[in-house]
């Protein structure tokens, strides 16, 4: 999919915040803006790319907006876009990316067009990219010994582990992506099984 055709939903209940990301956006992708959660549910079908989400909102959290989005068997790239430090309960949560506020012109464009090019990955490598992200999320805010001791990490790292085989991507690639930067990696490249 060409940036052109890609559509980008907004959702953050700051107007000046959610409209300040669209405007970033705006001219590169046909960009939609939700001011809260509810608003987000009625301005999301099939045909949103990528989603920008807040996780903090007063009338349906980021969170929330997410299950609903899965109960509806949509499928766009989500990126929790929030001021809300990540904590162990975003292993289980089914989001491509999560990047912590503030963020500048360069995050937002970056982190859409890196969204819009994984939609084109097959769904096992969507998945080690997702679980990835989230790992480098955890390990820039957790301590060493915190990591240590969490059993989420743990299901991280063997899930991990499994999809590395599996894919055929190696160690190097996967360091990485967890210091925050995203190898090249062609998913048409990788090996499996």
């Amino acid at each position: 999919m060409s940036d052109a055709q890609a559509t980008v939903l907004v959702v953050d209940d700051n107007r000046a915040v959610a409209d300040t990301y669209a405007a970033f956006l705006d001219g590169q992708y046909a960009v939609r803006t939700a001011y809260g959660g509810e608003a987000a549910l009625e301005a999301l079908d099939a045909s949103v790319d990528v989603m920008l989400l807040d996780r903090r909102m007063p009338d349906r959290s980021g969170d929330e907006v997410l299950a609903e989005t899965n109960s509806r068997a949509l499928d766009p790239r989500v990126v929790m876009l929030t001021a809300v430090d990540p904590d162990f309960d975003i292993v289980d949560m089914s989001f491509d990316a999560y990047v912590v506020k503030p963020v500048d012109r360069t995050d937002v464009t970056g982190v859409v067009a890196e969204m819009v090019e994984r939609a084109g990955y097959d769904d096992e490598f969507r998945r080690f990219l997702s679980l990835a992200s989230k790992k480098a999320a955890l390990e820039r805010e957790k301590s060493e010994a915190e990591l240590a001791a969490s059993d989420e990490c743990d299901r991280v790292e063997r899930r991990l582990a499994d999809l590395r085989e599996s894919l055929g991507v190696d160690t190097e690639d996967v360091e990485g992506i967890f210091r925050g930067r995203v190898p090249d990696i062609d998913p048409g490249n990788l090996s499996t099984p």
